[in-house]
C-alpha cells in the first residue's frame, strides 16, 4: 500500500511539472555579471546520501509521515537569519502540510546582539555573553549554538516568540507544544521554568544531556523561560522548540565571526547535535577561516574532517552539502587610509570544497562560481545585494541566496522525483 501511494504521488507531481515547467522553482533576476546559469548541485563523488535524504522528503511530502530534518551551519551570514529563513520558507511553500519550522533558537538579542530574523526574542534582567568565535578563559561551556548567555539575576527571563520579523506571503505560522530548554548551574540550585499562559510549569531534567523538557497543554508560538527566586547563576546554551506533526524542520546555526575551529572548540557540540539529529546539513562555514593572514587548504580540511566525524557519529547517513564560500574582499590600512583588497583565499577554498566533496561523497553548491567569481562582490554590491564591507549581502542579496540555493536544491529533488517515476512504471 505504502509503495502504491509512493507511486501515486510521483506520477501526479511528474504531470504537474511537465505541463507547468517546474513550478516549485522560483522566478530569480538576471544579473550579467553572475553566474546563474551555473546554479546547481554538484556530485564530485557520489549522490547516494541525497538519494536517501530525498526518499526521506518523499514519505513526508507524499504520505505526511516523519519529519526531515535540515541544519544550516555558518558564521555571520546564518546569524543574521534571512538567507536560511528565505531556504525555509521555499521549502514549506511546496505544500501546506509541511509544517516543521525552526525548532533549535538561541537568544541571541538577550546576549545584546543581533537576533536571527525567523524568530522574537525579548529579554529582562542582566545576562552576559559569549561566543565561540573569540574564546576567553572566563567563557561557559557551549554547544551547538556556539554561543551562552549567563545571568545571576533572579529576577532574568528570556520570551521566545516564533514569528518572523517581516513576514512574506510566504510566511508560514510555526505552533509548538514542546520545550527543550538547554543549560545549566554551576551553583546546582537554579532551575529554569517556563511561563505560558499565566501558567508556570516544571521540566523533566535529563542530567546527561543537561536539558530541562516541558510538555505544554496546547500548541502555542510564545513561551517565556524563567527562574525560581534562588540565588545562584544560570547558562542557557539552546533553545528546541517542538511538535509532533510531520513536515520540515530547518535550524539555522550561525555565529558571528564563526570558523570552523569554532565550531571545534564548543565541548556540547555533538550531545546537542544528537537532540536533531540532522538529515541533511548545509556547511556555510569557510568565510571567516579564509580570512586569516595565515590561512592554509590541508589545515581547512583537516578541521572540517574532524566536524564531519562528529557529524557522522551522531548520524552516519546524514548527507552533506558544501558551500563555497562567496566572493570578498580585505579591509586594510595603507597610509592612515582603508582600502579593500580581493580575497583570493575564496578560489582556494572552492578547491578545497570540491576536493572535500569527492573525499567525503557530499554534494557542493558553488556559491563562489554562481555570484560571478573573483572580484564579482564589488558588482553585488553596486546592484544593492551587498553592504559595502564586501563580505556580507543587504537583505535582498540573503534572500535572492536562499532562493539560489532552494533552486539548485528543489531541482535536484525534481530530478529524482523523475527518475523514480520512470523506475516505477517500468
Amino acid at each position: 500500500m505504502r509503495q502504491w501511494l509512493v507511486y501515486i504521488g510521483l506520477m501526479l507531481v511528474c504531470r504537474m511539472l511537465v505541463a507547468q515547467d517546474l513550478p516549485l522553482v522560483k522566478a530569480v533576476p538576471n544579473y550579467d555579471f553572475a553566474h546563474f546559469e551555473h546554479n546547481q548541485i554538484q556530485y564530485p563523488g557520489d549522490s547516494r546520501a541525497m538519494e536517501r535524504f530525498f526518499q526521506k522528503m518523499d514519505s513526508v511530502i507524499f504520505l505526511g509521515e516523519g519529519n526531515v530534518s535540515i541544519m544550516h551551519i555558518g558564521g555571520s551570514h546564518v546569524q543574521a537569519g534571512v538567507f536560511t529563513q528565505q531556504f525555509r520558507d521555499n521549502l514549506l511553500s511546496i505544500s501546506d502540510d509541511l509544517i516543521g519550522g525552526q525548532n533549535f533558537v538561541f537568544p541571541f538579542t538577550a546576549g545584546g546582539t543581533n537576533n536571527p530574523s525567523h524568530y522574537i526574542v525579548r529579554s529582562t534582567g542582566n545576562w552576559s555573553y559569549c561566543r565561540n568565535a573569540v574564546r576567553r578563559e572566563t567563557d561557559k561551556r557551549m554547544g551547538l549554538a556556539g554561543a551562552a548567555i549567563t545571568t545571576t539575576d533572579s529576577i532574568a527571563t528570556v520570551s521566545i516568540i516564533t514569528r518572523e520579523k517581516n513576514p512574506t506571503d510566504l510566511t508560514p505560522d510555526f505552533d509548538f507544544n514542546k520545550v527543550t530548554v538547554i543549560g545549566f548551574s554551576e551553583t546546582e540550585n537554579v532551575v529554569p521554568v517556563v511561563s505560558y499562559d499565566s501558567t508556570v510549569i516544571q521540566g523533566q531534567y535529563d542530567e546527561w544531556k543537561s536539558t530541562y523538557t516541558f510538555q505544554l497543554p496546547t500548541f502555542t508560538d510564545s513561551i517565556c523561560i524563567l527562574f525560581d527566586s534562588v540565588p545562584g547563576e544560570f547558562t542557557l546554551t539552546g533553545v528546541l522548540l517542538e511538535n509532533d506533526m510531520p513536515g520540515i524542520s530547518v535550524h539555522g546555526i550561525g555565529v558571528n565571526g564563526a570558523s570552523v575551529p569554532s565550531y571545534l572548540r564548543c565541548d556540547d557540540f555533538e550531545r546537542d547535535l544528537e537532540l536533531i539529529k540532522p538529515d541533511l546539513i548545509i556547511f556555510g562555514i569557510g568565510i571567516n577561516d579564509a580570512a586569516e593572514k595565515d590561512f592554509e587548504k590541508q589545515v581547512f580540511m583537516r578541521n572540517f574532517g574532524e566536524l564531519i566525524q562528529i557529524v557522522k557519529r551522531v548520524n552516519p547517513d546524514c548527507a552533506l552539502l558544501f558551500m563555497t564560500n562567496n566572493d570578498s574582499f580585505k579591509s586594510v590600512k595603507i597610509k592612515r587610509k582603508r582600502r579593500y583588497e580581493v580575497n583570493t583565499n575564496g578560489l582556494i577554498v572552492e578547491e578545497a570544497f570540491m576536493e572535500m566533496g569527492k573525499r567525503y561523497n557530499a554534494a557542493v553548491w558553488d556559491q563562489f562560481d554562481i555570484m560571478g567569481g573573483l572580484k564579482s562582490m564589488q558588482a553585488w554590491e553596486h546592484a544593492g545585494l551587498a553592504k559595502k564591507d564586501k563580505v556580507h549581502f543587504t537583505n535582498e542579496g540573503y534572500k535572492l541566496l536562499g532562493d539560489l540555493l532552494y533552486n539548485a536544491l528543489i531541482t535536484r529533488y525534481i530530478e529524482h522525483i523523475r527518475l523514480n517515476a520512470k523506475t516505477t512504471t517500468r
